[in-house]
């Protein structure tokens, strides 16, 4: 006589009791294939004490919890670093894993872990890692508490504010006028003319100006160009130094903040102006900073900069061959590329900055930055205030060298 089906094979004949072995329904040469229920202990495949697949929990302490945390970042540390999982106090893979101490694994990992900023040998310099500590992602994670939303970095402002201020003072001999048109706290727009050739200096030289010469040290932010981010070390540096990435959605997030910002219309065609359409201000664009003024409900000033223009006179720029780079041109000035990158160097010319007063927008509403007309008539008239300073200026101004 033929024993049970194999779907009743193995079924207790008590009441109510619950089949608990992985083979239910299926055959015996299956079973093999199959996972064991509960927990994961070698089985046989057909029988699973009851008391094994409901094993108790053992709760975990917050001690222990706290402590495979701090393993956690510090394995992710080394990880970032560079470094190798034994260095930041895990085991070697397929070796045993010991256990320590919180404060222990902490000073292991510390102590293990290369330290981002320092200067590496020659061998470091010559790897990739080295700068991706240095400039890259991974060199800011030390300083996240300090880097703004923005990228602006108040520890690589510091280090590099002293060869502002020797440009400021002793290089580009700077004069100021008009700077207590800046209001001493609240939002404010900058509207100035784009100038200095292949690096412009306006956007560092301007925010050295407002916070040496303002009676309330305002920091002022200015928004930079696309193609200034596709250039090496560029972009990074410039954030950090308080450049924001030009865009309507940056520039509302700042004057939300209450913050002063200045802006450069001309763009690209700006600083890229040949020697001799020197101090002729380009087309505006489409008149954003106006719709930007007009919904914000901020102050606008128009700023002229002179002798920025001679600093790397261009007189030349190719362009068919640089925009598959992310550059808008190659420039050919005197020195460049016939020097090499000491062709870059600006020339110590004579600067002039002048603000004038404050342009308010008061008597039209939120509602005007929708009227293309409008705004392109306001928009034509700061030009002219902007082109007016700019021409006073040079009609007083005796020589490029010494103003």
């Amino acid at each position: 006589m033929n024993g049970p089906p194999a779907s009743t094979r193995g079924r207790s004949d008590r009441p109510g009791s619950t089949l608990v072995v992985p083979s239910i329904d299926v055959e015996d040469e299956e079973t093999r294939y199959l996972a064991p229920i509960g927990p994961t202990e070698p089985s046989d495949g057909r029988k699973t004490q009851s008391s094994e697949a409901h094993a108790p929990v053992v709760p975990v302490t917050t001690e222990e919890l706290q402590r495979q945390i701090r393993e956690l970042e510090a394995r992710l540390k080394s990880m970032l670093a560079g470094a190798s999982p034994k260095a930041a106090g895990g085991a070697a893979p397929g070796g045993p894993e010991t256990e320590r101490s919180p404060r222990e694994g902490d000073a292991t990992a510390a102590a293990d872990e290369p330290p981002l900023s320092e200067p590496g040998t020659a061998r470091d310099v010559l790897s990739t890692d080295f700068y991706l500590r240095q400039w890259g992602r991974a060199g800011l994670r030390s300083r996240t508490e300090e880097v703004d939303e923005f990228g602006f970095d108040p520890k690589s402002e510091a280090r590099y504010r002293p060869l502002f201020d020797f440009l400021y003072r002793h290089y580009f001999r700077i004069d100021l006028e008009g700077v207590e048109h800046i209001p001493s706290e609240g939002r404010c727009l900058v509207v100035s003319n784009h100038s200095g050739g292949p690096i412009p200096y306006d956007g560092l030289m301007l925010r050295a100006a407002v916070r040496r010469e303002h009676p309330a040290q305002r920091e002022l932010r200015w928004l930079a160009d696309d193609f200034v981010y596709y250039l090496p070390f560029a972009g990074t540096l410039m954030n950090r130094l308080g450049a924001v990435r030009a865009c309507q959605e940056n520039a509302e997030r700042l004057l939300a903040g209450e913050r002063l910002i200045a802006v450069f219309p001309e763009g690209a065609k700006g600083s890229g102006k040949l020697f001799k359409d020197r101090y002729r201000l380009q087309r505006f664009g489409r008149g954003g900073f106006i719709r930007l003024c007009l919904r914000t409900r901020t102050p606008l000033i128009p700023c002229a900069i002179v002798g920025a223009e001679e600093t790397n006179p261009l007189l030349y720029r190719v362009e068919h061959v640089t925009r598959a780079l992310g550059i808008p041109y190659l420039p050919i000035t005197p020195t460049f590329p016939a020097l090499g990158p000491l062709g870059l160097v600006p020339a110590p010319t004579k600067w002039k900055i002048r603000l004038a007063e404050p342009v308010r927008f008061d008597a039209y509403g939120p509602e005007a930055a929708d009227d293309e007309i409008l705004v392109r008539r306001l928009a034509e008239r700061v030009r002219a205030t902007i082109q007016g300073l700019i021409d006073d200026t040079l009609a007083t101004r005796k020589s490029v060298w010494f103003g």
